[in-house]
């Protein structure tokens, strides 16, 4: 039976079988003698996204009174539900994340906790994910950009909508309508800055 900690572009924290390409956390948020979620979806503003694999280091997932390892399909979907990269297993992508999240949002100097802040405005709205409006139309936002129509999450990949799911992306097979932006706008505009995320090989296959 697969644990409560993947986690979709919306935010939602469900259980599915596959795991994704990435781990990552929001503080502690299971009961480890039940490996099930506490009511509180997370515990810290600082929404992380990590490798799977680090210094050989193993954890028991849930297993301890630890952060709660929580798994995306790919860096867009953590994006999308509100993460950043981890300044500690992923420290050149954080990096880079940074500098690019300066440049598109006219800042300088910040620390993790500065986009943490701006990260958790955008992300929440009364405890529920935050939509926003579309900045531009659907086929010219940046790659790695996930946007909402209806109960669906879509990513846009050179201009295309491909429909999410937890095993991967396939083609949307229609035109999407009254779509939401899903990714944080900071985030878009680091994306747009340069940032390149990483996706999951069937978006690209």
């Amino acid at each position: 039976m697969p644990l409560q900690n993947r986690v979709t572009p919306s935010g939602d924290i469900v259980a599915d079988p596959h795991r994704g390409l990435f781990t990552g956390n929001r503080g502690i948020i299971h009961d480890p003698a039940t490996k099930t979620l506490l009511n509180k979806r997370w515990a810290s503003p600082a929404w992380i996204t990590c490798v799977c694999e680090f210094r050989g280091w193993r954890r028991k997932v849930m297993g301890t009174r630890s952060w709660t390892e929580l798994f995306f399909l790919d860096e867009a979907t953590a994006f999308a539900a509100g993460h950043r990269p981890c300044f500690f297993c992923r420290r050149d992508d954080a990096n880079r994340f940074r500098a690019a999240w300066e440049q598109g949002n006219g800042v300088a100097n910040l620390l993790a906790r500065d986009i943490d802040a701006v990260l958790h405005r955008e992300r929440l709205d009364k405890g529920k994910k935050r939509l926003h409006a579309l900045p531009m139309p659907v086929e010219k936002l940046a790659d790695g950009t996930m946007v909402q129509a209806g109960a669906e999450s879509f990513l846009i990949v050179a201009g295309r909508a491909l429909r999410w799911s937890m095993a991967g992306y396939r083609q949307a097979g229609h035109a999407i309508e009254d779509a939401m932006l899903l990714t944080p706008p900071s985030t878009l505009r680091a994306i747009s800055a340069g940032y390149r995320p990483v996706l999951h090989p069937s978006a690209t296959a």
